[in-house]
């Protein structure tokens, strides 16, 4: 079972790193506009 985990995670590396980036980016924005109400 790990292999084939393993397998999966060689195989789909550029879409994990996409999705990982978009993650952080959904989190980014996530942050700014809950703090933006504090600024104005």
């Amino acid at each position: 079972m790990a292999k084939e985990i393993k397998d999966v995670l060689v195989r789909s590396r550029d879409t994990i790193l996409s999705d990982a980036l978009g993650v952080v980016a959904l989190m980014v924005m996530l942050f700014v506009g809950l703090s933006l109400p504090g600024l104005i």
